[in-house]
């Protein structure tokens, strides 16, 4: 799931999907964007709002059956709605595909690079050694999910500035995600071993399941650039 350029407004980028050039000790493991579909059912929860209109049709055509007893007048009424709702589902769909074409995270051996934002780019820089848990959540199709980050408790990004690009309900402290990926556990593995790798760990991969998270005890109330202790790794699986 690798990044293309998919943006006029982003070919003058100094390299794709980041504010600058990586230094030459730093590589890139993994670049990719959300797909389409994932953000318009995850985000804007396409199901959700297919059944609410669903409900409406359906109230509205035993409204207007019990005052008319009619069934050509009940179908002349539920068809007039029908297209608003598709419309307002299509515009919807719109975007979703925004936000899958605008949107490019990418993971280096350092840090999490989010380019977000459909009118205004924006790029939030995470270094490894300031993330203090990575939980993944699988969604369907099969190997699809999301990876939440969760940042040390002095590091904080509004809410609004991320969002869709944040955890769902956590606006006291709140956490970037990665949305959208069709192959959650491969990035989600690449980010565990770039986090080992950052803390001087060489734990195994771990497999992904239901949720992923690293709580590296060590690091937490350290400054930025120390240097000191040594995390605890991915911890184990949980439940999301």
């Amino acid at each position: 799931m690798n990044a293309a350029h998919n943006g006029h407004e982003h070919e003058f980028e100094p390299e794709y999907g980041l504010p600058e050039r990586l230094p030459e000790s730093e590589r890139i493991v993994w670049q990719g964007s959300p797909e389409t579909g994932l953000v318009f059912r995850e985000v804007f929860r396409a199901r959700g709002l297919s059944a609410y209109f669903a409900l409406i049709l359906v109230l509205r055509g035993t409204y207007q059956y019990s005052l008319s007893a009619s069934w050509a007048e009940t179908f002349a009424a539920v068809t007039w709605l029908a297209p608003l709702f598709l419309l307002a589902l299509g515009l919807f769909w719109s975007l979703s595909w925004l936000v899958a074409k605008t949107t490019v995270y990418t993971i280096t051996d350092r840090r999490v690079v989010m380019r977000v934002g459909i009118v205004l780019s924006l790029t939030f820089n995470i270094p490894l050694k300031r993330l203090q848990a990575a939980d993944v959540r699988r969604i369907q199709p099969v190997g699809a999910g999301e990876i939440a980050l969760q940042l040390l408790p002095e590091d904080k990004i509004a809410y609004f500035h991320l969002w869709p690009h944040a955890r769902p309900w956590r606006f006291a402290h709140p956490e970037p995600m990665l949305r959208g990926l069709p192959a959650v556990d491969g990035v989600a593995a690449l980010l565990h071993e770039a986090w080992a790798h950052v803390h001087g760990q060489q734990s195994p991969l771990v497999s992904v399941t239901d949720t992923v998270r690293v709580t590296p005890a060590s690091v937490a109330g350290r400054d930025s650039s120390a240097q000191t202790g040594s995390p605890q790794g991915f911890s184990g699986m949980e439940t999301a």
